[in-house]
């Protein structure tokens, strides 16, 4: 694993030991961004199942201001601080070791929303239904951000969820890349 571009290209992270996360490979993170960006003009991540931080640590070499990182596994913890310190980016990140619902309830504590959320958890579709629901009820994302959502190809979610829509979906052999945001007046109904 390696970060693929920005201000970080080419260094390499460490992917979290054990069998129990896997990591967004090259090839699929390169699509992502070019899905989403390529590059940003600041604005802020939060990347809720981080695994070895992946995602979020792209997107800081990208152009992102910050990162919130969380994770439930502590060795996904410990990597994601490796990376960070690595990478140099630990000042433009908050790392929190919990269970993703807790987080979110955290978060709208906070009155945080988020430009750019990436979603991978678990391929679990009852999850990321959930999430989705509760990202679009508490306006965790802002009204120009975008939700990543990285899931099992055999998991069909909703066209839908309260404002947000599925702007473009891609599958890449068993894993699916579905990219969500929040739907304009243009496109009907209300905000």
């Amino acid at each position: 694993m390696r970060i693929i571009s920005g201000n970080k290209k080419g260094l390499p992270l460490k992917a979290v030991p054990g069998k129990g996360t896997r990591p967004t490979t090259d090839k699929v993170k390169e699509s992502i961004f070019n899905m989403i960006g390529p590059y940003f003009d600041g604005g802020n991540g939060l990347d809720l199942y981080a695994g070895s931080g992946g995602l979020g640590i792209e997107g800081l070499s990208r152009g992102l201001n910050s990162v919130i990182f969380v994770d439930q596994d502590k060795k996904a913890i410990q990597t994601i601080h490796d990376n960070l310190t690595f990478t140099k980016l630990e000042g433009m990140a908050e790392v929190y070791r919990t269970e993703a619902d807790r987080a979110l309830k955290a978060i709208i504590k906070r009155e945080l929303s988020f430009d750019t959320i990436f979603l991978d958890p678990p391929y679990a579709k009852q999850t990321l239904t959930r999430q989705l629901e509760i990202i679009d009820e508490h306006s965790l994302l802002t009204s120009t951000g975008v939700i990543v959502v990285e899931h099992a190809s055999s998991v069909k979610l909703p066209s839908q969820s309260g404002r947000l829509i599925v702007q473009r979906i891609e599958q890449y052999g068993d894993t699916t890349i579905t990219i969500w945001a929040n739907r304009s007046e243009s496109e009907g109904g209300t905000l």
